[in-house]
């Protein structure tokens, strides 16, 4: 059951760091990697630095989401830099 609740939290926060993003959020494995990632980074350091050890507590569910938005947002950063330019018809 903790596993479940886990993927299920992961989920929702990569679902709204989709969203806070401006993403498409029906890419779900996208969004419940970046949830879960983000959670584990974010949450984790949040909570430490806030002084609450690993217990659940607003500080760690806030830090999850910036960790994940952070996640999203290299991710995005680094997909759009492999993109090859496509080039363009110069006009005469």
């Amino acid at each position: 059951m903790l596993i479940l609740t886990i993927l299920a939290f992961g989920l929702l926060i990569g679902w709204l760091a989709q969203l806070a993003l401006g993403q498409d959020s029906r890419n779900y494995a996208q969004g419940l990697m970046v949830g879960l990632a983000g959670s584990f980074i974010g949450g984790l350091v949040v909570s430490l630095l806030a002084g609450d050890g690993l217990a659940i507590r607003p500080s760690g569910i806030i830090g999850s989401f910036l960790g994940a938005v952070a996640l999203l947002a290299v991710m995005t950063a680094v997909e759009r830099r492999r993109q090859p330019v496509r080039p363009t018809k110069r006009s005469r």
